[in-house]
Parts: structure tokens; sequence; C-alpha cells
């Protein structure tokens, strides 16, 4: 992984050699491109990291998206959304510039919405990042990117309102393809409960260098955290989730110990110092029981 986010300047140096004059205002900043005006050929492999930026893509030909401590192969037209939480990188099996993407900091919707993107399913913790378009879907994707390219270019005082509705748009699109059940969310007690605990526990990822520590390992930390008895947290995350606490935290730093291992040169004593390990011997036999490899053994694979 690299330990340095990518921020909009570091984007726009490697990409395009130019700096837009409003980079720097707290404007929340959005731009939007056609891939085709972008892609350089011979360009060095873009590396798995996080982002200081939340990008929108239509993605085209075959890929590999590397997300977190998953890697997804797509082939064809797929609509992906890319947080600043998460790292990832996308190799590319087979080019096709055809596509489109835009780019914005979480400030250019936080004063014109209700709540903040990030609440929205395809970018909170566990969202899923990716869907597949067929050719109908695809078209209507395609013609709301093109509306964004002339809007950008457009000398309209209002731009930025109608490009954040689009923007807007593309997301509901994506939200109307998942079954309702799958981002409904219960408004009970029991389910606020598990929802900060997700939030909480993944605030403390990705780690991003060998000094950052993960400090939330139990049960009884995050109910210190949250103010609640353990055992309400307990019970309010399995009624809700069916797994436990513990199941939870242990799934999530076996995620991650995978992430550093497969993404990083880190060596085992630094991986396991981040994750809370006091000793290398502790993490090699909580990987193994979890994942049943040793740590040494899946780096290789």
């Amino acid at each position: 992984m690299d330990n340095k986010t990518e921020t909009l300047e570091d984007f726009y140096r490697k990409k395009l050699d130019w700096m837009p004059d409003n980079l720097q205002q707290d404007i929340g900043h959005f731009n939007v491109f056609r891939m085709q005006d972008i892609i350089r050929p011979n360009a060095a492999p873009v590396k798995y990291s996080r982002r200081a930026f939340y990008k929108i893509s239509l993605s085209r030909g075959h890929n590999i998206i590397h997300y977190a401590d998953k890697s997804l192969e797509i082939s064809g037209s797929t609509l992906l959304f890319f947080n600043p939480h998460v790292p990832y990188t996308i190799q590319c099996m087979q080019p096709n510039d055809t596509g489109y993407f835009c780019i914005f900091k979480e400030a250019f919707f936080t004063e014109k919405i209700r709540g903040s993107v990030s609440d929205f399913p395809m970018f909170t913790p566990g969202g899923k990042p990716a869907y597949v378009l067929d050719d109908a879907r695809d078209k209507q994707i395609a013609e709301i990117f093109e509306k964004m390219v002339a809007e950008i270019n457009s000398d309209y005082v209002y731009k930025y309102d109608l490009l954040r509705n689009y923007v807007t748009e593309i997301i509901h699109y994506a939200l109307k393809m998942e079954p309702a059940g799958t981002i409904y969310q219960h408004p009970d007690a029991k389910s606020r409960i598990t929802s900060v605990f997700t939030e909480l526990l993944e605030r403390q990822f990705p780690i991003e260098s060998p000094e950052q520590r993960f400090t939330l390992r139990s049960a009884n930390d995050f109910a210190k955290e949250l103010a609640v008895h353990v055992n309400h947290l307990n019970r309010a995350i399995k009624e809700t989730t069916g797994k436990t606490t513990t199941a939870h935290i242990v799934e999530r730093l076996a995620s991650e110990a995978k992430a550093l291992l497969r993404h990083t040169n880190w060596n085992i004593s630094e991986i396991s110092y981040c994750l809370g390990f006091e000793e290398p011997a502790h993490f090699n036999n909580f990987f193994k029981k979890h994942v049943a490899l040793t740590p040494s053994a899946f780096r290789a694979i």
C-alpha cells in the first residue's frame, strides 16, 4: 500500500500536468473527465492507496479492482464508487478509454444536501462499490456524464448546482439497482448502536504506516467509547447483525492484515505491531487461526 494519501494536487500533476485555479478554494472541488482525454500511453500503474476525494467512474473493458482487502474482476460496463476512507487501485487488463469519471470533495455536497454524501450506502464502510450495467443502463449513465462535461465547460452561473444534481442522479440510479432490503436501515436504538460501532471500527482503518496502531480491539473497548454496558452492546450487535461484537472485530482485523500483507512491503513484525499485537507470534497464531495460513505463506501466494 502507498503510505501517502493521493491529494487532488497529486492527481492533477500526475494526470494532467496542470492545476485548476480554484483548487485551493474551500468550495468542495468538482471535476469531470472523459477517459480518452486523460489516459496516457505507457503511464505507470496507479498505486494502491487512499485518495483525499470521492470518485464515481463509468468503466468499460476488462479490469481488476483492488478495493480494501478484496479484488473484483469486472468485464464490460460498470459503475464504480470510491470514497476517501478505503484504499483502491484499478488494474487494467484490457484497455477501454471510452468511459468517464468525476471527482469531488465532500464539501461539494455538505451545504447543499441533507446529511453527507458519505451517508449514501455505496460510500459507507463495507458498501458495494461496483454496479454492472447492461447496454441500456450504460447509455443512460453515459448521457448524464456527457451533460456534466458540457455543463462544467459552460458559463452558466448556477452550473455547480446542476452538476451536483447530476451526481446525485447517478447515485440514486445505482441505489435503485439494489434490492430494497440491502439498503434499508432500521431506525431503532439497536441499529443506531450497531451503526456507530461499525463507524468506530472502520475509522481505525486503513492502517497507513507501521507507526499507526489499532487500539479499539475488544468489545469492552468499544463499550467504553460508546458509554454503554458491554452486555448491551453485545446484545444490540448480535440481534442486529447475527454476529457477535468480537466476530466483527476479528473479521475486520483479519481483513486489514490480509490487505497489509498483500499491498505493503512491511515486515511481519511491523504489521503485527500496528495491528495491536504485542508479539509477532501472537499475530502469527491469530492469522493462522482465522485465515488457515501463516502470514508468510499468505504473502507468498
